[in-house]
């Protein structure tokens, strides 16, 4: 009777021993249903994340599930575009989680309470748009935690000690957020890593950090190894607030000599960008009378947004030999050579006061993140409620608008079609690139023209000027920039996606026909697009061969070309905007260009044969363009 009832009892606690497993299998199952319920905008990418299939970790495993064991080890969902709340809560029931990557999201809001994961090991979150200060205990008691990646996003505030003190820690990344103050005093033995660069931390490396790659701690205001030695604070920041002070004052007296210049059309002074004087250096003369002025000025210093950059002072770039390379309508250009030999250019703004400090230095951040082969990079700016330095490479060849407009010695001959060609070629491709990646923005670039793109020793052509529509001063926008310039500003005060694509095609028409847009001139968003209209008179008076620019050579054997380019520049500028192209098909049209004609007969031989040749290739072609709607 006893062996009995030991049987009944053992077999009693076998069938709950199965229960039990069985209710832990199907509560992985909910517990992911519950998580994947808390999230919003996943879409298909989760889809056989349902009860009516396979489980969890049956092969194929749910999508973005790591399994051991039969059970969830790890949680990946990356590059999905989920938004919601993380349900920490929910994934406390995964016993056997180890790794969380939500990297490449649009998760928001503050830091989750990733602390009762006691036994993750692996956090990946950059890529999101988490905010907010971390709580001081907000890693507290997750002693496995190795690796933890939170880049790229908008935390502010004190980087926790509770972080800096995780005893296992090897790889920490914070680049690009907000934190402030000092660096917290990290002791492990096992940090491979530890990636700080573009916050706003300042004060002393800590001496365990020495050791690491100076780039982890760019575009701070730290000091001591790797970086250079700390000075004193006080003798610094009052030597560089004396130096801002005379380097404003001498700015406001070039922009005041340029004034007169810049409005009195028959100066061409919209191509002088690249017509350096000598101005000895930015800094000038002290003007002591300014000085009290300035007294009260935000620490003088350079916030760097790239790390693949030498970092310099900011009293190094005010006292470099400098050039004036122009004066445009946001402030003058220069080129500043450094004590070791770098040429930097940099360029004043007093109109950029559309964002506070703090969005403006997300917005500098964003567009230091930029890198094109086509794109002027952004290295460094400065930062002064009353004025801006947005310091990039210097481009030593030039602008665009000066190889088309500047006067020429005599005998030296204008660009080639295979180099303008190239050119336009470049800026599409440097103008899609910024389509997509500020994507939120109605104009990517905003200030698309001549005098805006740079030309290397090669004739690549470099775009500069571009994303600065948010942060320039909404009047002054309106004023000067060429986007405000197009139909649908000056007659129904909007923009579009579609600017960006007008300002395209009206580069193309001056790149062929070598004139200078003259409604660029005129301030405000008043006249309309005066070179789209010529060409469209001279076309449709079948006159075609004399648009193209008497001195551009290399034009054998390339009207055809020539022609399919000069309709791809009337479609981008056509004046109704819903009959304008998209900027894919202007670039999936520019792409297609060949420097040559397919058939290689001569027609410009042909004397007006070949004229009359060229016309009938682009009105036969179904081309229609309208001026005024």
């Amino acid at each position: 009777m006893g062996h009995n009832k030991a049987y009944y009892w053992f077999l009693l606690l076998f069938m709950l021993t199965c229960l039990v497993i069985g209710v832990l299998s199907e509560t992985e199952a909910k517990i992911l249903l519950r998580f994947k319920n808390s999230l919003s905008n996943y879409g298909p990418a989760l889809a056989d994340w349902n009860d009516t299939g396979p489980s969890p970790c049956d092969v194929p495993n749910w999508t973005g599930l790591r399994c051991r064991s039969g059970s969830v080890f790890g949680l990946k969902l990356e590059n999905m575009g989920l938004m919601g709340a993380i349900d920490v809560d929910t994934l406390t029931g995964l016993s056997l989680l180890r790794t969380l990557s939500f990297m490449n999201n649009s998760f928001n809001g503050r830091l989750p309470d990733v602390n009762k994961l006691t036994s993750l090991r692996v956090l990946y979150l950059s890529y999101n748009r988490f905010s907010g200060e971390i709580l001081e205990d907000g890693f507290a008691g997750m002693n496995n935690l190795k690796l933890v990646y939170m880049a790229r996003n908008n935390f502010s505030g004190k980087i926790p000690n509770s972080l800096a003190a995780l005893p296992r820690l090897s790889e920490l990344n914070l680049e690009g957020n907000r934190f402030d103050g000092r660096i917290p005093d990290f002791q492990q033995n096992s940090l491979v890593m530890v990636n700080l660069a573009n916050n706003l931390l300042e004060g002393r490396i800590p001496s365990r950090l020495s050791n690491m790659n100076s780039s982890f701690f760019a575009g701070n205001s730290l000091c001591g190894k790797p970086l250079p030695q700390c000075k004193s604070s006080t003798k610094t920041q009052t030597i560089l607030i004396i130096i801002v002070v005379t380097g404003s004052v001498v700015a406001l007296v070039l922009i005041s000599a340029v004034y007169y210049c810049r409005h009195d059309p028959t100066t061409a002074s919209q191509v002088k960008n690249v017509q350096a004087k000598k101005a000895g250096n930015i800094v000038g003369k002290k003007e002591d009378q300014s000085a009290d002025h300035y007294k009260n000025a935000e620490n003088a210093k350079l916030y760097f947004v790239r790390n693949d950059r030498e970092r310099f002072e900011l009293q190094d770039l005010l006292k470099a030999s400098a050039e004036v390379l122009g004066s445009g309508s946001f402030g003058s250009s220069y080129k500043a050579v450094l004590p070791n030999g770098q040429a930097m250019a940099v360029k004043r703004f007093r109109q950029m006061n559309n964002l506070g400090k703090e969005d403006f230095r997300e917005h500098m951040l964003r567009l230091g993140r930029l890198s094109h082969p086509n794109l002027l990079s952004l290295v460094a700016f400065y930062y002064r409620k009353e004025e801006k330095l947005l310091v990039s490479d210097f481009v030593p060849n030039g602008s665009l608008a000066s190889h088309l407009h500047a006067r020429r010695a005599a005998g030296q001959s204008g660009l080639d079609w295979p180099t303008r060609l190239k050119i336009i070629k470049g800026v599409a491709k440097g103008l899609t690139y910024l389509y997509n990646e500020l994507s939120s923005l109605t104009l990517p670039h905003g200030h698309l023209k001549s005098s805006n793109v740079l030309l290397n020793h090669t004739f690549e052509p470099i775009l500069t000027d571009y994303g600065l529509v948010p942060v320039i001063n909404k009047e002054h926008a309106q004023q000067f920039m060429v986007a405000y310039k197009s139909p649908e500003c000056t007659q129904d005060d909007r923009t579009t996606k579609k600017t960006d694509v007008w300002s395209l095609g009206i580069l193309i028409l001056e790149l062929l026909t070598g004139k200078f847009p003259a409604n660029y001139l005129k301030q405000g968003r008043k006249g309309n697009a005066d070179l789209a209209t010529w060409v469209n008179s001279v076309v449709r008076e079948e006159w075609t061969g004399e648009v193209f620019d008497k001195d551009m050579k290399g034009t054998r054997n390339k009207e055809r070309e020539m022609l399919k380019l000069l309709k791809i520049g009337m479609c981008c500028c056509e004046w109704n905007v819903e009959k304008r192209w998209e900027l894919k098909e202007a670039v999936q049209k520019i792409a297609e260009l060949k420097e040559r004609d397919c058939d290689v007969e001569d027609y410009s031989s042909y004397g007006s044969e070949g004229e009359a040749y060229s016309t009938r290739a682009i009105t036969e072609d179904n081309f229609s363009f309208s001026v005024n709607g």
